[in-house]
């Protein structure tokens, strides 16, 4: 069976058979499980199992617990198999140390898989690679060493495997206290890197993932800006080892990625992509959601399409992305302290503020009899996450968690999933809470589920 992509704190949300990804819900596994994945790394294997390793943030703690794998056939649903690394006592990779984003590539000479990974101290002082090795996609890996490539610093890394005969592969990896951007190339056998072929001076770039699309190097990757989201940018190159072109935004420079960093980027079929994203939550690290989107080169330039719900067609490396009905949050009901806010950046020119703390709003909405999505259009101008709770016909309220949008005038979407009867519905958010939820633009109803 194949499981919905939940909203993590929404009791109406059913177990059903899915067919789309809904970025910033939280994504269960095969058992209902929240998928513990994070800091991503995917693997195609024998053309038809996709394997996807990531940091097991459960305990909310940036200290390594495991390095998870799960496996799919078509990207949606997702099993979870055993742990691939867990922590050694006395290692780089103990419970007090730090294991991130492991990626893992197959080394053809040695029929072996390979994974690098972030290896660190809890204060990440020692800013080392990790190599971890298996003969099977999860493992269990053994674990080699961790060292400091060519003698430098790396944290934030990815790795990256050409498509020549010998697949020569690479290391990419934030170094010098996160001021340069370097690649290395690995070694025949991937366990560690000969020489640096590259280097980005004072670019302040981590999170990196390379496509290669019709024989030009596109190096994606954030900023540093610790938890936080910022900006991620796009550079090209004709080579490896060419200078790559000056940065480039990938999504609207305020939307800062849509709230999330670069994990992974997959490529389609079609020469697209899709970008695998971290939401990361810092206080909560456990709770981060993922944020996958469409990749597109349809203007000549790499940009991400943000997508509320979206299908996937696998063997053509296609995309739809799903329509829905807008309500305009202007035209509900407004109770006790609720008012209108007006604003060119909002749909419509109008929100609804002061939602919470005595103020909510009732929206009347059209159902088709199941769960479906509803991507909630906020702004929220603070430096932390605000929540709202949401009912539907009057009946217990959830509470829905809102990150911070950049500011009063930047508009971000973050999805539940709500039971609706067929026919009409009302939707009250804001009530019953002491605190502030962000303003309102509009809800967007799905029925793709």
């Amino acid at each position: 069976m194949r499981l919905l992509l939940v909203a993590a704190v929404s009791t109406f949300s059913l177990v059903a058979q899915a067919t789309v990804i809904v970025p910033g819900a939280t994504w269960t596994d095969t058992s209902g499980t929240p998928i513990q994945a994070h800091g991503a790394g995917i693997l195609k294997v024998a053309r038809s199992t996709f394997y996807w390793f990531g940091e097991d943030k459960a305990s909310n703690t940036t200290l390594f617990h495991a390095v998870s794998c799960y496996t799919s056939t078509d990207l949606l649903t997702w099993t979870r198999q055993n742990n691939a690394l867990t922590p050694i006592a006395g290692t780089m990779i103990s419970g007090s140390n730090i294991v991130e984003r492991p990626k893992v590539l197959f080394n053809k000479m040695n029929n072996e898989y390979v994974m690098w990974f972030h290896s660190d101290t809890s204060n990440y002082g020692a800013a080392m690679v990790g190599v971890a090795t298996a003969k099977t996609p999860c493992g269990p890996y053994t674990y080699k060493a961790s060292w400091n490539p060519l003698g430098a610093e790396s944290r934030d890394e990815s790795v990256f495997q050409d498509d020549d005969a010998a697949q020569t592969s690479y290391l990419l990896y934030a170094s010098d206290n996160n001021q340069n951007f370097k690649i290395s190339r690995l070694d025949a056998n991937y366990y560690n890197v000969t020489a640096q072929v590259n280097v980005l001076t004072a670019s302040t770039l981590e999170a990196p993932g390379i496509v290669k699309r019709n024989g030009q190097y596109y190096l994606f990757a954030s900023h540093t800006s610790g938890w936080d989201p910022n900006p991620n940018r796009w550079f090209v190159a004709s080579s490896i080892s060419s200078a790559f072109s000056a940065q480039a935004d990938l999504a609207p420079e305020a939307v800062r990625t849509y709230y999330s960093q670069n994990a992974f980027d997959l490529p389609l079929a079609s020469g697209n992509a899709i970008y695998m994203g971290d939401r990361w939550r810092s206080d909560f690290l456990g709770t981060s959601t993922y944020i996958w989107l469409p990749l597109t080169w349809a203007s000549g330039s790499p940009q991400l399409i943000w997508a509320d719900v979206w299908s996937l067609n696998l063997a053509a490396g296609t995309w739809t992305i799903a329509n829905g009905t807008t309500y305009e949050a202007e035209n509900g009901v407004l109770s006790g302290s609720a008012v209108l806010a007006s604003d060119s950046s909002f749909s419509g020119g109008k929100a609804v503020g002061f939602l919470g703390n005595g103020g909510s709003v009732t929206i009347t909405v059209q159902g088709i009899g199941a769960a479906q999505w509803v991507s909630l259009y906020i702004a929220n101008g603070d430096s932390t996450w605000r929540n709202t709770t949401v009912s539907v016909n009057g009946g217990a309220p959830v509470v829905v968690q809102q990150p911070d949008t950049g500011g009063g005038h930047v508009i971000l979407s973050v999805p539940v999933k709500l039971n609706l009867k067929s026919g009409s519905n009302t939707i009250t958010l804001g009530a019953g809470q002491s605190n502030f939820a962000a303003d309102l633009d509009k809800i967007i109803v799905y029925t793709a589920s």
